[in-house]
């Protein structure tokens, strides 16, 4: 980020293994929301500026982000760029997260209460979306394949001021 145009504000982590489940909780949804100083800017340059940002280095295998960071998620940072997202309408979004979340089968309800209340909403008040495409993994770094599942997206909400980078994956 070199013009300030994202400013991090907190994080949202939700770790299934924390509700009752009878099959696969070994799963989590990591929210880290950023305030934009401008909402003019275009997405192009929002997610060049989210990918240049220090929160964005984070490999998510517990260490959290790294100024110097490399990684990010099970890719090297220097394979990704603006061209490694895709534009996606809200249904597209929100089949990524509820075809990952339902893949076991259903979630126990205090953990659908909690997506509906803390993660949905993003979604649907985004104004765009944008998702991290599958880069093969020839873009994956030393140990980038140690998770199953990676999905990424990148909700801009203008009307808010915000945009939110959503992590879903497993351990």
């Amino acid at each position: 980020m070199t013009d300030g145009t994202l400013t991090y504000r907190d994080q949202i982590f939700i770790n299934f293994s924390a509700f009752d489940f009878e099959d696969h909780a070994f799963r989590w949804i990591d929210v880290k929301r950023f305030g934009l100083s401008r909402r003019d800017v275009a997405g192009g340059q929002l997610l060049a500026d989210l990918v240049g940002h220090e929160q964005y280095r984070d490999d998510y295998a517990g260490g959290g982000a790294e100024a110097a960071g490399l990684r990010h998620g099970p890719y090297w940072l220097r394979n990704l760029s603006p061209a490694a997202y895709e534009q996606v309408d809200g249904a597209a979004a929100h089949a990524v997260l509820r075809g990952w979340a339902d893949q076991f089968g259903p979630l126990p309800a205090a953990l659908s209460a909690r997506l509906e209340d803390e993660v949905h909403p993003l979604l649907a008040d985004a104004t765009e979306r944008y998702r991290l495409k599958d880069l093969g993994r020839g873009a994956f770094h030393d140990w980038g394949g140690v998770q199953i599942d990676f999905h990424e997206l990148v909700l801009v909400d203008r009307t808010a001021g915000t945009l939110s980078l959503l992590v879903a994956a497993d351990d």
